[in-house]
């Protein structure tokens, strides 16, 4: 069991955009990690506790791809959207600003892929000194073996690795 201080923790809501969901994704489907992420999403705010959700933007396009919003679920959910323009939610976002305004010292991941946007974001919390908490149920990989790998050998390093039911607030 983890438990989360809903006072100082953020639920970070890693890519959950339509056309990335759409893509065939393991060990679990876009959909059931947007099912689940919407489920973790209602808790938090039941505690008080924020909800973030980042998406991407290819930089240098004058059009975005089709499908490059949050599903509409998790826009719908989010107390705050960050856009970012690189793999990684930290960088020239402004989302370490809003979260030290927030008083978030911990952060629970969850999104797609858990090897790229999700890695890459919690890689630039730890170096800002957050406290991480990755949600296996609730990320995924464009294949098994980089979420794996990702979830068994890199974020055991970083921070706690649990299964959604395994979260408690309060």
């Amino acid at each position: 069991m983890v438990t989360l201080d809903p006072r100082s923790t953020a639920l970070v809501l890693i890519d959950l955009m339509d056309r990335i969901v759409a893509n065939q994704l393991a060990p679990h489907t876009g959909p059931e990690v947007v099912t689940a992420s919407l489920k973790l999403a209602e808790a938090f705010r039941a505690a008080g506790a924020p909800v973030i959700a980042v998406r991407v933007e290819r930089p240098g396009v004058a059009e975005q791809p089709p499908g490059s919003e949050l599903v509409a679920e998790v826009e719908a959910v989010a107390d705050e959207v960050v856009v970012k323009r690189t793999i990684g939610a930290f960088q020239g976002t402004g989302l370490h600003e809003l979260l030290q305004g927030r008083g978030v010292e911990t952060l629970v991941f969850t999104g797609i892929a858990t090897n790229l946007g999700v890695e890459s974001s919690a890689r630039a919390a730890a170096d800002r000194g957050y406290q991480l908490v990755f949600v296996e149920d609730a990320m995924t990989g464009l294949t098994e073996a980089e979420h794996r790998a990702s979830v068994e050998l890199d974020f055991p390093r970083l921070g706690d690795v649990a299964a959604a039911a395994q979260l408690r607030l309060g």
